[in-house]
This record gives structure tokens, C-alpha cells and sequence, in this order.
């Protein structure tokens, strides 16, 4: 996607008093700022899903990436069953859901899917979107790329809702951006913290106290 049909959130303009906001009471002081509110989050699930449908040439496996993605995941897909078409028409759907491990040897770096090497299989001759919570350096969604294309799809495209502007990303942009948001650690709308924060509707950066208080203890 051309960074111009995304929308770059600076810091210094998105970071929003949480006074502002209904934030649950367990994470009140685990936060420093709200960056992106829910409403305007949805606003902008709902424009990628119009952009998918009008760009779509038949029917989708759309795969989410487990955990953090399904929130994003599952609005998403609502929307794109609302949209039409540029001809009319809807856009057949089917569901799969796969969580990515990727590790590194002596050679390149590769990824392990939870899904067996015969469900991939059936990837091949069909169009797969995969959904993305965010892109940080970029590195494993390129070998998850790499590692789709042995079976063979017809095509395979990605939506992620953030990407993070880092000093590490290896230059991979999605198909389909939300947002590009500060070099910050966020949560909310399912992105976690060692498991908390996935039911926190806004995306928040989170606090120096809220990262002692949710680290994992030994």
C-alpha cells in the first residue's frame, strides 16, 4: 500500500489524556496515553474492508494470526461481508485461523505454522488474505510469505492494522495498512502485554509502571 492512503500517527499529535476516555480501572495506571481511540480504529477497519472487496477477483480464505489479530480479524471480516463489489456482488468468505512461531538457524530464518503440511495444501489455487495485528520488523511475515507460496495460491495478500515505524523493519509494507504508528510498545484491541491488556478497546501505549507491574515473574 502507498504510505499516503495510510494514516501515519505521530506522537506528538495522537497522544490523547486517558482522562478522555472509558478505560477499565485495572489498567488505569498502567497506561500513558491513548493513540489510536476505538472508534477511530473502526472507522478505518471499515475503509480496508471496502478496499479488499473492490479489489477482490473472487472468493477469499482470510487467515488470521493468532492471538493479537482476532480482534482486528473478526470486525474486519463483518465489514467485508457488508461491502459489495465495484459489480455488485458479495464476496464469498471462508475462515482459517493460524499462529506463526519463527526461530532462526544457521541458515536463513523460517516459520513454523500450527497448521499441518496437508491443510496447507489446500491453500493452493485460492486467494489468501492474511490478517495481521502489526508488522514490527517485518521479518516473519516475509518468511511466512515465502513459506505459503510453496503451496501455491493464487495469490496472497495482507492486511495489517499497524504498522510500527522502526529503526529495525527490513522495508516490508502490506497491502493493506490501518495506521503507522511511533517506535512505541502498544496495547489494546487485543495487541497484549504477556497476555493482558486484549480487553482493552482502545490501542494505548503502555506505561513504564504498567510494564513492571504486567512483567512476568520469575
Amino acid at each position: 500500500m502507498d504510505p499516503q492512503k495510510w494514516i501515519d500517527i505521530k506522537t506528538e499529535s495522537f497522544q490523547y489524556s486517558l482522562d478522555h476516555f472509558v478505560i477499565p480501572d485495572h489498567y488505569e495506571t498502567a497506561l500513558q496515553s491513548v493513540l489510536i481511540p476505538h472508534g477511530v480504529i473502526m472507522d478505518r477497519v471499515e475503509k480496508l474492508a471496502k478496499l479488499i472487496v473492490q479489489e477482490s477477483t473472487g472468493p477469499l480464505v482470510v487467515c488470521c494470526v493468532l492471538k493479537g489479530g482476532h480482534q482486528f480479524f473478526a470486525d474486519l471480516v463483518n465489514y467485508i461481508k457488508k461491502n459489495v463489489t465495484r459489480g455488485g456482488k458479495t464476496v464469498p468468505l471462508s475462515l482459517e485461523f493460524i499462529k506463526v512461531k519463527s526461530y532462526s538457524g544457521e541458515t536463513s530464518g523460517e516459520v513454523k505454522l500450527s497448521l499441518t503440511d496437508e491443510e496447507c495444501k489446500e491453500f493452493s489455487g485460492k486467494n489468501i488474505l492474511i490478517v495481521e495485528d502489526i508488522i514490527d520488523t517485518g521479518k516473519t511475515m516475509v518468511q511466512l510469505l515465502a513459506k505459503l507460496k510453496q503451496y501455491n495460491p493464487e495469490s496472497v495478500k495482507v492486511a495489517s492494522l499497524l504498522i510500527k515505524k522502526t529503526p529495525l523493519s527490513n522495508g516490508y509494507i502490506p497491502d493493506y495498512v490501518g495506521f503507522a504508528i511511533p517506535n512505541a510498545f502498544v496495547v489494546g484491541y487485543a495487541l497484549d502485554y504477556n497476555e493482558y491488556f486484549r480487553d482493552l478497546d482502545h490501542i494505548c501505549v503502555i506505561s513504564e509502571h504498567g510494564k513492571e507491574k504486567y512483567a512476568v515473574k520469575n
